[in-house]
């Protein structure tokens, strides 16, 4: 048997593919072993290779760029030998779930690579944050992903109407997006999930409380996840997963769990969110200006919709909500769309004092 197709045979599990193995072709002629990284933590990584798990460093690849770090669900070149031992490169992703840092100065993190479902745990224990949806929404539209979202503990919901209700609330806010139900406790609704993330990479994404680590769990068949009770307060958990683990699923496909995310922060998510409120981005091409900013113009459609019933106002200002944070985020690294955007605010600035000083006259 070939080293490539030892790799292919050992590594399928994981998503390996003649595809990754083109790709890796090179670094095969250096005596590289190709592996999957499953976990990083603090300049390590695990990394499954065909022959079996290894601890690598990743240093050697590390650049000042925090988006080309070394991250959970790459495809690396690793050094079958060393102390310590290295992993060389990552192979080019396929796709890239991103969200900004807190940091002041605008920068990426990379939560997942190489992703195919981005599973959005939501909980129905505690009121449903609609905007929270819509944001990680944007942010897995825009990796490449095919968002999905689960809305967890289910059980607490008996009542079929109220629920019924739930869902419906979840797919107006998430066009072209699968919302199912689950009870992990019950095992309500996991062959529908199952059958889902059963091919390909899928990543699990939500706050500390949503039921994550819990599904996780169901999902590999054993209690790989440490779980704690949710506050009865709030709703919220505590952080029982502190490092992003991609886990081979028995039924076939892989998962990646992550830590419950407080802050969902756009990164250059312009095309996601407007996958998100696709119907706000059909009416707005029939507005009369084509810079309409649905505020005040003549000729809107967007509001025409709002005023007719046609689109919840919820919708809208969350709508307008993203994208101010999403051109505020990358205007920060554009001086020219810093520009245009300070051009913009003057102009409406003195709009707003015309339509004041008008009201003013008729006043008088």
């Amino acid at each position: 048997m070939t080293s490539s197709s030892a790799a292919l045979s050992a590594l399928a599990p994981y998503g390996w593919d003649d595809a990754w193995a083109d790709a890796f072709t090179p670094y095969e002629a250096e005596g590289l072993l190709p592996g999957r990284v499953i976990r990083v933590d603090r300049g390590q990584c695990d990394v499954v290779t065909p022959g079996g798990v290894l601890r690598a460093d990743t240093a050697f690849v590390t650049p000042h760029d925090p988006l080309r770090v070394v991250c959970t669900g790459d495809w690396v070149a690793v050094e079958p030998g060393g102390n310590p031992r290295y992993v060389r490169a990552y192979l080019p992703r396929r796709t890239s779930f991103v969200r900004s840092t807190s940091s002041k100065r605008s920068e990426g993190q990379i939560l997942a690579a190489n992703v195919d479902h981005a599973v959005i745990a939501v909980s129905l224990a505690v009121e449903l944050d609609l905007g929270r949806v819509e944001r990680f929404l944007a942010l897995a539209w825009e990796s490449g992903a095919q968002p999905v979202v689960v809305l967890t503990k289910a059980d607490l919901v008996p009542d079929p109407v109220t629920l019924a209700h739930l869902v419906q609330d979840v797919e107006t806010s998430a066009p072209g997006v699968p919302v199912l139900t689950v009870s992990a406790l019950h095992g309500d609704g996991l062959d529908t999930l199952v059958a889902l993330v059963g091919t390909g990479t899928s990543v699990l994404l939500g706050q500390s409380g949503a039921g994550k680590s819990t599904l996780a769990n169901a999902l590999v068949g054993e209690d790989v996840m440490d779980v704690r009770a949710a506050r009865d307060v709030d709703g919220k958990g505590r952080h029982t997963t502190t490092t992003r683990n991609l886990l081979a699923l028995p039924s076939g496909g892989v998962l990646i769990d992550t830590p419950g995310l407080r802050g969902v922060g756009l990164f250059d998510a312009g095309g996601g969110v407007g996958q998100v409120f696709s119907e706000i981005e059909e009416l707005a091409e029939r507005c009369r200006f084509h810079d309409c900013s649905h505020e005040s113009e003549p000729g809107c459609a967007v509001h025409t919709a709002v005023e007719d019933g046609e689109l919840p106002v919820r919708r809208l200002e969350s709508y307008r909500k993203l994208m101010r944070e999403n051109q505020w985020i990358v205007a920060k690294t554009d001086a020219r769309l810093r520009a245009e955007i300070k051009k913009d605010w003057k102009r409406k600035g003195a709009q707003g004092r015309a339509a004041m000083e008008a009201k003013r006259g008729r006043w008088s």
